[in-house]
């Protein structure tokens, strides 16, 4: 078992990622949507390669099916999240415990194909959302259970960090960095 990651990675907000190189102060919501359907491709990429998908290249890491699922999953909160940014004044979403999530979804004994085909579908709900924002939807607002606030750009920036950085978690350059 991989030890919870329990850090609050809201800094990347303010400063650019000293592991992956990511600045998010760099990409805007249009930005986003490029970078969710660059990224989705790459994850497909490898997953379809079928090397070693299943194995960790570490005790404090996860392998790359892992990695990807979780991606996936990342992508269907992150469009919770945003539907409910959209739809209600201020909502504060449920909390999601990622690595309970993983136990639960046996992440390494998910089928690859399957979880590519997900994650590609997940992208792009997430990027053509983003693309068809209405005015002046960028500056709503949600929080999460532990308070933390986010409008719907900083939440987007946030969430460009997160699948960023775990493709740099299993040694791949990432797009959009």
């Amino acid at each position: 078992m991989i030890t919870p990651d329990t850090e609050d990675w809201t800094w990347v907000l303010e400063r650019p990622c000293a592991e992956c190189g990511f600045d998010s102060n760099t990409v805007d919501r249009e930005g986003v949507s490029a970078l969710v359907r660059a990224n989705a491709a790459t994850w497909c990429d490898l997953l379809s390669a079928g090397v070693r998908l299943r194995t960790r290249p570490g005790p404090d890491r996860w392998s790359t099916l892992e990695y990807a699922c979780h991606v996936r999953d990342v992508l269907r909160v992150f469009d919770e999240r945003l539907v409910l940014m959209l739809t209600e004044e201020d909502p504060t979403y449920a909390e999601w415990d990622q690595d309970r999530a993983a136990v639960e979804g046996r992440y390494n004994e998910q089928d690859p194909s399957l979880v590519a085909t997900d994650l590609s579908v997940a992208a792009e709900r997430v990027a053509t959302r983003l693309d068809r924002l209405p005015d002046g939807a960028i500056r709503r607002g949600g929080k999460r259970s532990d308070g933390t606030r986010f409008t719907v750009e900083t939440l987007s920036r946030y969430f460009a960090h997160e699948v960023v950085h775990h493709l740099h978690d299993v040694g791949v350059p990432a797009a959009g960095k």
